[in-house]
């Protein structure tokens, strides 16, 4: 698949997007990155480890929060200029984690060339029409307000084909869409292990599939680790990735996990050719 000008061998390789919060009050960073200069030395430090896309968000969503309460004034604010600064002096593909369809325009026109929407098209009715007009990709990530279901995989696969079809109906075509299953979003801990478990199901859709489990409490709950300690986990979930086949991981440590991924690749490579 392509993002902005780059180009993506999907299925075969799991990428590595390096997140950056432009925010006071993420569960991991807040508060670390939300000046430029220390935003752009970032992305440059994690470009030099092996990320191969950067992933900015303006908005928390930290387990507990209040989805909807930063206005999309404030969160386009914070993250067009640094999109635009990215865009200006490094050459790679920047995704957009919002899911307010005005912080999406105003990231496209400065430069983003994909939209991480952790409410895969459902929060904001104009955000299928806004990517699909602009013609960038997009990430469609499973959530639900709280974690009840009566068959969970079954329910998860259903919540992800009504976001298939929103992409659908707007007119985003298929080699623009990603799957991501939603660590920690709408799901209990013992919920969020059974989908890292069941991770090659997602592939059934046809897309490829981001995980992105860096840090989060199903790590935390399952090691009893505070945020700062939880990098051996997040390296455990994205091996598990890549040998389930996922396309993306989305992480904080970049260095390690490139090196994580590329260690799992050739021992699963090994003997192929």
């Amino acid at each position: 698949m392509k993002i902005g000008k780059h180009e993506f061998q999907v299925p075969g390789h799991t990428y590595v997007m390096g997140i950056l919060n432009i925010t006071p009050d993420s569960f991991s960073d807040g508060g670390k990155f939300n000046q430029m200069d220390k935003a752009l030395f970032h992305v440059e430090e994690m470009i030099a480890e092996g990320a191969d896309l950067i992933d900015v968000g303006g908005e928390s969503t930290k387990p507990g929060c209040e989805y909807g309460k930063l206005s999309t004034e404030e969160e386009t604010d914070r993250v067009v200029p640094v999109i635009e600064k990215i865009k200006e002096r490094f050459d790679i593909p920047v995704s957009l984690d919002t899911y307010h369809s005005g912080t999406a325009q105003a990231g496209i026109t400065a430069g983003a060339d994909m939209i991480n929407d952790i409410w895969g098209l459902k929060f904001d009715p104009d955000m299928a029409e806004v990517i699909a007009r602009a013609g960038v990709a997009c990430c469609l990530v499973h959530n639900r307000e709280k974690a009840v279901y009566q068959d969970f995989m079954k329910d998860v696969d259903a919540d992800l084909t009504e976001s298939i079809r929103l992409a659908e109906k707007a007119g985003i075509p298929d080699d623009k869409i990603i799957l991501d299953p939603g660590i920690g979003f709408g799901k209990t801990c013992e919920q969020s292990l059974m989908m890292l478990n069941r991770l090659a199901e997602f592939h059934m859709f046809g897309y490829p599939v981001l995980l992105g489990a860096s840090r989060k409490s199903v790590i935390g709950n399952t090691l009893n680790l505070p945020v700062e300690e939880r990098l051996s986990g997040t390296i455990a979930a994205s091996v598990i990735g890549a040998v389930k086949g996922c396309s993306f991981v989305r992480v904080h440590d970049v260095k390690e996990n490139v090196r994580a991924i590329k260690m799992t690749e050739a021992i699963l490579h090994a003997g192929k050719q």
